[in-house]
């Protein structure tokens, strides 16, 4: 059985930024990952674009970066390889070759096609993590361990205190599966667009349309005569569940096939578009979130809280889909405002040796909704992996370790905390 300083649950932006930050600190880091590649919902649900991740500039202060550090490491490689700056738009499969690079650059053992079932645990410290692969079930032991699963299943099952979804009904936001169609007519849609948005909500008021939603959901930024949709929509599903998302997977394709059909049949534009791509995976907003030593709140983020363990910051928008159907709550954030995001957030209760980062940190529903974005949770992997090369370098514990050096240490590195 071979043992590790590290081992990552969980290869999106968090688990990548989690897994580099500690390799560079000279720990031997395990990352493993379900999927057959690295990026998480950047990569297999297609999540695009980006969110925003910087403060609006005024006439008193220029735009202010929030999200640096690996993150800025991570775009930058992408302009080196394509020759496109990265702002809020990218092309999906580059960014995989960027994180493949950045991975393997850090002599992080990568474990692709692999699921973590159980783990063995001694009082206060996971011990090791059970693995099933191509080649059957295999134990891995290490010193560390950090979460970022998404679902928060490495905590989950060891035994680790969480909220599903939202408090009163423990309902998540709702899964979407992202598509792309190509062959679009772009000047035909510009025409049309405001047209069919009507025909839409008409078609769903009739029952014509089941998909929940209550708009079509498009965005732009890809080559010319492609267009991305985000507009799928499952309801009342619980993400965790295997037998619902099972049947979400399948539903969520069934929305799809009716949007096109809607829109071929009703748009000169769409007359000849085809279906370019459909993420390999439903996309999930929202499922298992840790209680850890700090629950972050929205009323923390609007209130601009600078917390003593700031570790990260963010200024987008509370955005609650509708867990039970149509409507979307967008609670706005004074871009010219930052939170910040404490390291508490990231620690849970029961255990010395485990980190949590990503879209399932310790945070009510209202204030996940504006953490879970892509550009912050590479920036929560990150301090979570820094912490730990702390941890193990100054023989402290997640609990002990000196949260100022940690906050030195990201601000070093170009990560912006405060």
């Amino acid at each position: 059985m071979k043992k590790y300083d590290l081992v990552v649950v969980g290869g999106g932006l968090s688990g990548v930024g989690a897994a580099v930050a500690a390799a560079r600190q000279n720990l031997k880091v395990l990352l493993i990952e379900k999927t057959n590649s690295l990026g998480g919902a950047l990569s297999s649900a297609l999540v695009f674009p980006f969110c925003p991740y910087k403060t609006w500039k005024t006439e008193e202060k220029p735009a202010k970066l929030l999200s640096g550090g690996l993150f800025t490491e991570m775009r930058e490689r992408y302009a080196e390889k394509t020759g496109e700056t990265v702002d809020i738009n990218f092309d999906t499969e580059y960014f995989k070759f960027v994180l493949d690079d950045i991975v393997t650059e850090a002599n992080i053992d990568l474990l692709l096609h692999a699921i973590v079932y159980d783990v063995k645990a001694s009082e206060r410290n996971l011990k090791s993590v059970m693995v099933a692969t191509k080649a059957g079930s295999t134990e891995i032991e290490a010193d560390f361990f950090i979460d970022t699963s998404g679902d928060g299943d490495l905590f989950y099952l060891a035994g680790c205190d969480y909220l599903l979804g939202r408090e009163e009904d423990n309902l998540c936001q709702p899964m979407t599966t992202c598509f792309r169609l190509c062959g679009v007519d772009m000047e035909k849609y510009k025409e049309e667009i405001e047209g069919l948005q009507e025909l839409y909500k008409k078609y769903v008021h009739e029952g014509k349309i089941k998909n929940p939603r209550e708009n079509i959901l498009i965005f732009g930024g890809l080559p010319d005569g492609m267009l991305h949709f985000n507009t799928t929509r499952i309801v009342k599903m619980d993400p965790t569940n295997p037998m619902d998302i099972s049947i979400a997977e399948v539903n969520a394709r069934k929305q799809i096939f009716e949007m096109v059909d809607f829109l071929k049949k009703n748009s000169v534009a769409f007359k000849n578009a085809v279906i370019s791509s459909v993420a390999s995976q439903i996309g999930v907003r929202e499922s298992r979130k840790l209680k850890g030593e700090h629950i972050l709140t929205s009323e923390e983020l609007f209130d601009c809280v600078v917390f003593e363990d700031s570790i990260a910051l963010g200024n987008y928008d509370v955005d609650i889909h509708s867990p039970s159907g149509t409507g979307t709550v967008m609670k706005r954030f004074d871009r010219r405002k930052f939170y910040s995001i404490p390291y508490r957030s990231l620690l849970p209760k029961e255990y010395d040796n485990l980190l949590v980062a990503g879209r399932c940190i310790s945070a009510t529903h209202e204030a996940q909704s504006s953490v879970r974005i892509m550009p912050i949770c590479a920036c929560l992997g990150e301090a979570a992996g820094t912490a730990i090369g702390i941890a193990k370098n100054t023989n402290t514990n997640t609990h002990t370790l000196d949260v100022k050096l940690l906050q030195k240490t990201l601000t070093d590195n170009g990560a912006q905390i405060y």
